[in-house]
């Protein structure tokens, strides 16, 4: 049986007092929209919503709205918003959906097993991608998208064509996306002969780059010489 979010419409004006007055009375405003009603600003309890947000299927919940004097709609959380300090729910978008109709939304990647590489050769699992967009039938839509990584060696790459794929589920990720990939946690640090090379090759390139102003600077002494040499001679004549 899906869950029924019985919501209160809310009176008056729909400013930042009046939702602030909401939440003093223990409730989150919210607005139900979509399907082509117009939309309607709504109450509703907490706990109940911090239940579907936390269940198994998450944000991606279908459920059932009912407002009062309006009919009975299935719907979906679509955005929320929670206060920084105490992290405390204080507005939610709720959204009419139609179960015959195909959605977009986003689906988490659960990733099982241990991956070869960081059992056998010390690397490190880094899961690029925890979400995945997909298109289906609200009905389609599943809880998450579970993909077993046990032979996943060091430096080989999950990808979206690499996860579980049907007729009922369309991935709107670029199918050569990285998924999650077991790279090597540290490069291997250089030898004593590797480092010792290295400042041969600093202290050479210092040298060379040296050597061609000495040049410049001993080439105008040079000519300042010839020129004194020859001062001489004229005056000798």
């Amino acid at each position: 049986m899906p869950e029924v979010v019985v919501a209160k419409p809310r009176e008056g004006k729909f400013n930042k007092n009046a939702a602030r007055r909401v939440r003093v009375a223990g409730k989150i405003p919210a607005v139900l929209y979509g399907s082509g009603h117009a939309p309607v600003a709504i109450e509703v309890e907490p706990k109940q919503i911090s239940r579907i947000l936390f269940s198994e299927t998450g944000h991606n919940t279908i459920f059932d709205v009912e407002v009062a004097g309006l009919p009975a709609a299935k719907a979906m959380i679509v955005d929320w918003q929670r206060e920084p300090i105490n992290d405390r729910l204080i507005h939610i978008d709720l959204k009419r959906i139609a179960l015959d109709k195909a959605l977009r939304v986003k689906v988490r990647v659960k990733l099982g097993g241990i991956a070869l590489g960081v059992r056998t050769s010390g690397g490190i699992l880094d899961q690029v991608l925890r979400e995945v967009e997909i298109e289906c039938l609200p009905a389609d839509i599943p809880a998450n998208i579970a993909v077993d990584i046990s032979n996943l060696a060091l430096f080989d790459t999950l990808r979206v064509s690499d996860l579980p794929h049907s007729d009922k589920v369309k991935y709107l990720n670029a199918e050569d996306a990285t998924v999650a990939h077991v790279v090597s946690i540290r490069e291997e640090a250089p030898t004593p002969a590797e480092v010792e090379a290295a400042a041969v090759a600093a202290a050479a390139a210092a040298t060379a780059t040296a050597e061609p102003e000495v040049a410049k600077k001993g080439k105008p002494e040079a000519e300042g010489g010839a020129k004194k040499a020859d001062s001489g001679a004229a005056a000798k004549k």
